[in-house]
């Protein structure tokens, strides 16, 4: 069920949260917001799938949808063990879906 994107609309991040107008599978179209930071951390400046707190330790938070599948991307600079600051990608579809107009994370 990841690929969100593809049945939704107005995809943004505000903040650590990520909004879209997602396909209800009734016709229509649903608000939906999901807390980023409850399902990413960062490991010593990489985001990881499972954890928590990854805007503690970020900088510069931005979305964008990328290339011809209209990827989308969180980018951030986060801090290594070192205090260091470092770009970090991450490709919200591979474990984000819409499941009848809501967020959900797999």
């Amino acid at each position: 069920m990841p690929d969100f994107h593809l049945s939704a609309q107005d995809i943004r991040v505000e903040g650590n949260t990520l909004k879209a107008r997602l396909d209800n599978g009734e016709g229509g179209q649903t608000d939906a917001e999901l807390d980023l930071n409850s399902i990413l951390g960062n490991n010593d400046g990489t985001f990881v799938w499972a954890d928590e707190g990854f805007a503690r330790t970020a900088e510069e938070i931005h979305f964008t949808i990328e290339g011809g599948d209209n990827v989308p991307i969180l980018r951030a600079q986060l801090r290594n063990n070192g205090g260091e600051l470092q770009q970090a990608d991450i490709n919200l579809a591979e474990r984000i879906g819409n499941d009848h107009g809501k967020f959900v994370f797999e």
